[in-house]
């Protein structure tokens, strides 16, 4: 009796738990500002959404997160990591693991709504936040 009473209590505390879950959700975090300044736009070509875009560097409570989205015809074709925290080996070793992952995920999705990586939460939010002011400026 003990044993139905405990399994079924863990089960219902287990499912409490899952359904409390809001998946695909960026976090807002604490810490993570755009610092403002001049963006660089060097069109490859004559079409909209053609050409390397520079996303703003955002100051993150590890360091700055900057990107560059090459873009043609409107589609994302490469993302180059211009700035990334790297005070010591903990930073590098969480940006060697984190970034290109960022960078395969926006690639797929061919946007900066894409998942943040475990582990990585402010280097992935100053990414995704310097990938969309990329991306913003090949749309304007």
């Amino acid at each position: 009796m003990r044993r139905a009473v405990l399994a079924t209590t863990g089960i219902s505390a287990l499912v409490v738990t899952l359904l409390a879950l809001k998946p695909h959700q960026t976090p807002t975090l604490a810490g993570v500002t755009a610092r403002p300044t001049t963006t660089v736009h060097t069109p490859s070509g004559t079409s909209t959404g053609t050409g390397t875009f520079t996303g703003d560097p955002i100051d993150t409570q590890y360091g700055t997160v900057q990107v560059a989205a090459t873009l043609a015809d409107g589609k994302i074709t490469a993302v180059n990591v211009l700035q990334a925290p790297d005070q010591n080996g903990r930073d590098q070793r969480i940006a060697a693991y984190a970034l290109p992952r960022l960078t395969q995920e926006a690639l797929g999705a061919q946007s900066a709504r894409i998942d943040a990586i475990s582990g990585a939460s402010y280097t992935s939010q100053g990414y995704i936040q310097s990938l969309q002011s990329a991306l913003d400026q090949a749309r304007a």
